[in-house]
């Protein structure tokens, strides 16, 4: 279907995995970038894929969001910490999501049911 939530996850540590099984429970299409200092790659695996979100995890939360918000233009907010957080950025229109690591299937799950119930 073409009105899919596509959400490309980059982990600096090349994790992810747990957060896609969040956004396929939640019905959306999941793609992890694979490998170490996958985040500084989100912004163009998006771009690639067309994505609808993407998710950026690192130390900090911030260095892949920020690249992608640099090199695209993506709406970015980064620094999260919490699930919380991620929603309230959904709300508000947030693009590229960077939290510190969080390699969570709630997360997945939970951002992209708000994605959703936000945009229809």
């Amino acid at each position: 279907m073409s009105n899919q939530v596509v959400v490309v996850i980059g982990d600096r540590l090349g994790k992810g995995q747990n957060v896609a099984k969040g956004v396929e429970a939640a019905g959306g299409k999941a793609i992890v970038v694979s490998g170490f200092g996958a985040d500084m790659r989100l912004g163009d695996e998006m771009n690639a894929h067309n994505a609808t979100i993407g998710i950026s995890f690192c130390g900090s939360g911030g260095a892949g969001a920020i690249t992608a918000q640099s090199k695209y233009g993506y709406k970015a907010r980064y620094g999260m910490r919490s699930i919380d957080e991620g929603i309230t950025a959904i709300r508000d229109g947030i693009k590229v999501l960077g939290f510190g690591f969080m390699d969570v299937e709630e997360l997945g799950k939970r951002l992209t049911e708000e994605y959703i119930k936000v945009n229809g």
